[in-house]
């Protein structure tokens, strides 16, 4: 016991108790202030949504269910997370010393973990969600409502909770980093760093796989509407609510697209700091680098989705999809014309 307690001492004197001078805390006051402007933006944006289509039956999405709780998230996160980095620049004291018994410095880490974990699992309902509705509409139809939508929340934090509160266990796989502003899992227990960093890396694979199936099954529904177009008429109404449903589909696909892109972005940083040495890490600054870049990801998503209004969506929409639906327009031109040509021969 006592070459425990001598171990932790010399541990916890070899952390510093105050900031480097010349430390500024301009850079964290910008990204709070944005992440939290931004994430009620969004959520103004939601509700504003929410309200105008509360009178109209099946109008709120599931998928919009999804992008209200990750704005949640996101806020909460940035509301719990980045306070205790400013109180470290006024008090120009480190995260160990705020606290006793470094216990600023275990709350500001496993917050860290949770809420970035929390997210990507988002995301990936988001995706799941968008390749059940597009890649097997009848399962979607008959077993996804909006009610296992709300279930979504508070299984994904009962499971962000559980993994991320492995090292709470032993007190000391939570270390401080420079400048003494954030603390995270230490280097030394490699095998959970890795771990984390793995299951936000296969987390972003599965993502991007969810993404690509929706757009292979987007490009099928394309086809199979041009084909339409050559045999017997279906109607005005139908044909014009299935252009409405493959638009609403592809602003959700863009949206997510985005999100997902932003998120394995900000994540590369620390997938590379956790497979990194410490000495190196620390050597070319990948510690800091990789917090940053994780704390960006919940300061981009609310604005993505406060930037990509519907007009904002229609309009990428036509800039991506103009060449393709020119010259979808003369392939259905030349084999209209060839299936009306060959139909006059047999006829002959």
């Amino acid at each position: 016991m006592g070459n425990t307690s001598n171990d932790s001492q010399s541990e916890n004197r070899e952390e510093p108790l105050w900031l480097p001078s010349g430390e500024s805390p301009a850079i964290s006051s910008v990204m709070f202030t944005a992440g939290v402007l931004g994430n009620l933006i969004a959520l103004a944006l939601l509700v504003r949504r929410w309200r105008g289509d509360s009178g109209r039956r099946n109008s709120i999405s599931l998928f919009h269910v999804l992008v209200t709780e990750l704005v949640l998230t996101d806020l909460l996160g940035t509301c719990l997370i980045s306070p205790v980095v400013l109180a470290s620049y006024a008090q120009n004291r480190t995260l160990v010393a705020l606290g006793p018994e470094r216990h600023v410095c275990t709350y500001f880490a496993f917050s860290m973990t949770f809420f970035s974990l929390a997210t990507m699992l988002m995301l990936f309902a988001m995706a799941l969600e968008r390749y059940l509705a597009i890649g097997h509409p009848y399962f979607y139809q008959r077993r996804v409502t909006r009610r296992s939508g709300l279930a979504v929340l508070p299984t994904i934090y009962i499971a962000s909770l559980l993994f991320c509160s492995l090292p709470l266990l032993d007190h000391w796989k939570y270390a401080q980093y420079s400048p003494g502003t954030w603390c995270f899992i230490g280097h030394k227990q490699t095998t959970y760093l890795r771990l984390y960093a793995t299951l936000l890396l296969l987390l972003i694979i599965a993502v991007l796989a969810c993404n690509f199936s929706v757009i292979v099954n987007l490009i099928r529904m394309h086809r199979r509407g041009r084909r339409s177009r050559c045999g017997p008429s279906l109607g005005s109404s139908h044909r014009r609510a299935e252009r409405v449903s493959m638009a609403e589909e592809t602003d959700h696909l863009i949206l997510l697209a985005i999100m997902t892109i932003t998120f394995a972005v900000c994540s590369l940083p620390f997938t590379i700091f956790a497979y990194m040495n410490e000495n190196s890490s620390r050597k070319e600054k990948w510690d800091l680098q990789a917090l940053r870049f994780l704390s960006i990801n919940s300061i981009i998503d609310p604005w993505v989705f406060a930037i990509l209004r519907p007009p904002v969506l229609r309009l990428l929409r036509s800039v991506l999809c103009c060449r393709v639906s020119l010259r979808t327009q003369e392939a259905t031109q030349v084999s209209c014309s060839t299936q009306s040509n060959a139909s006059k021969q047999i006829d002959l």
